[in-house]
C-alpha cells in the first residue's frame, strides 16, 4: 500500500439496492483509474433500530418518509451480488472493497478474501468491532469522524493490542457532514493524527468538489476515500455529496500529477528535465562595445547578455578593473 497513493472509489450504497448499477459504477471507477471501488456490506437488523431516526443530509437526499432502517434494508446488497461483483471488478481491473458494519459482515467479508479492511467513522468507538477487525490481520484504513483524539488513540490501542502492526494500520482524517462545509474540513488535523501516533494518514473527503483531496496528498495522505454516482440527481442519501463520472476522473489525475510533484529528492538542485535550459536563459559577461587589448575592463565598456556559456556576472567585481588579454568586438563573451 506505500508505494503510491490508494484511491477509493467510495460507491457506497449510491447503487440504490440494483447490481446493475453496481456494476456500472464498477465501469466508471476502472475507467477513472482508481485503485478500489468500495461497496457497503451490512444487514439492517444487526446495525439499527427501526426507531432509529435518520441524518438530516439523510432526509433532505432522500426526500421521503422512511425510517432509518427502511432506507437502509432497501440498500442492502446480498452475498450472492458481492461475489457477483467481486468477478465483475477482476474482469475490469479494478480491486473490490466493502465496508463492514456488523460482526456478521466482517466475518463474511473475510471469507470472500477481501484483503484491506475499511472501519468507517461510525464504528470507531465500537469496541467488539475492533477487535474482531484485528483478529483478521490485515491492513486496516480507519476512518475517524466525529472522533476526538482520545477516541481515535484508543481505537488505535485495540487494534494494536489484537495483534496488528502499526504499520498495517493508515488513520483516516474525515467529516461526516454531508457535504462538509470548506471551514469545518480542519485539513490539518491529518498531520496532528501523524505527528501523535506515527503512522500512516489519509484523509476521506465529503466536501463538494475535488480540491480537497488533492491538497490532502499533498500533505502527505496516503489514502484519499471519495464517494461518486453515476448523477448527483438519482435518488439516495449520499448522491449530492458525490462526485460525478468526469469529477472522479479528474481528481484522480490531479492526485497522480501532484503524487509525482511531490516525489522528488527534496534537495534544491536543478532537475534533469530543466539542466539544458542553464546556457540559454542565463547569462554571461560580454563586451558592451569594441575593447583593445590592454583596455581596462570596466561597467563603461562591459555588459551581461545571453548565453550563459562565459564567465558568470556573478564574477562582475572580479573582472572589472583588469585588462583585456586581447581584442573584443561588441557581444564578444569576455
Amino acid at each position: 500500500m506505500r508505494n503510491k497513493v490508494i484511491i477509493i472509489a467510495e460507491a457506497g450504497v449510491n447503487h440504490n439496492g440494483s447490481v446493475e448499477l453496481a456494476k456500472q459504477l464498477i465501469d466508471v471507477a476502472a475507467d477513472a483509474g482508481v485503485d478500489y471501488v468500495k461497496f457497503q456490506t451490512f444487514n439492517a437488523d444487526k446495525i439499527v433500530t427501526k426507531k432509529a431516526i435518520r441524518a438530516n443530509y439523510q432526509d433532505i437526499n432522500t426526500q421521503n418518509k422512511d425510517s432509518q432502517y427502511d432506507m437502509l434494508k432497501k440498500l442492502e446488497l446480498s452475498e450472492e451480488a458481492h461475489r457477483e461483483l467481486i468477478v465483475y471488478c477482476e474482469s475490469k481491473g479494478i480491486k473490490f472493497l466493502s465496508t463492514g458494519f456488523d460482526l456478521e459482515s466482517l466475518q463474511f467479508l473475510n471469507e470472500l478474501g477481501i484483503t484491506l479492511f475499511k472501519i468507517p467513522s461510525g464504528e470507531i468507538t465500537n469496541l467488539p468491532y475492533l477487535r474482531k477487525i484485528a483478529e483478521f490481520k490485515k491492513p486496516v484504513v480507519m476512518s475517524t469522524g466525529m472522533a476526538d483524539m482520545i477516541e481515535v488513540k484508543d481505537a488505535f490501542e485495540v487494534l494494536i493490542s489484537g495483534g496488528l502492526k502499526k504499520e498495517d494500520i493508515t488513520i483516516v482524517h474525515c467529516n461526516t457532514e454531508y457535504p462538509t462545509p470548506m471551514e469545518d474540513v480542519n485539513l490539518r488535523a491529518m498531520n496532528f493524527i501523524a505527528e501523535e501516533l506515527g503512522v500512516n494518514i489519509g484523509y476521506s473527503d465529503h466536501t463538494l468538489g475535488i480540491e480537497v483531496p488533492i491538497a490532502a496528498v499533498s500533505l502527505g495522505a496516503k489514502v484519499i476515500e471519495k464517494h461518486f454516482t453515476l448523477d448527483r440527481n438519482l435518488p439516495g442519501p449520499d448522491h449530492r455529496a458525490s462526485l460525478e463520472p468526469k469529477e472522479l476522473r479528474n481528481m484522480v489525475f490531479a492526485i497522480r500529477n501532484i503524487e509525482k510533484a511531490i516525489s522528488g529528492s527534496g534537495i534544491k538542485e536543478p532537475s534533469f528535465s530543466e539542466k539544458k535550459n542553464k546556457p540559454i536563459v542565463r547569462k554571461s559577461i560580454v563586451a558592451g562595445k569594441a575593447i583593445q587589448k590592454g583596455e581596462v575592463l570596466s561597467e563603461e565598456n562591459l555588459a551581461v547578455k545571453r548565453p550563459g556559456t562565459g564567465l558568470s556576472p556573478m564574477m562582475w567585481d572580479r573582472i572589472i578593473g583588469t585588462e583585456a588579454k586581447k581584442d573584443y568586438v561588441i557581444d564578444d563573451i569576455i
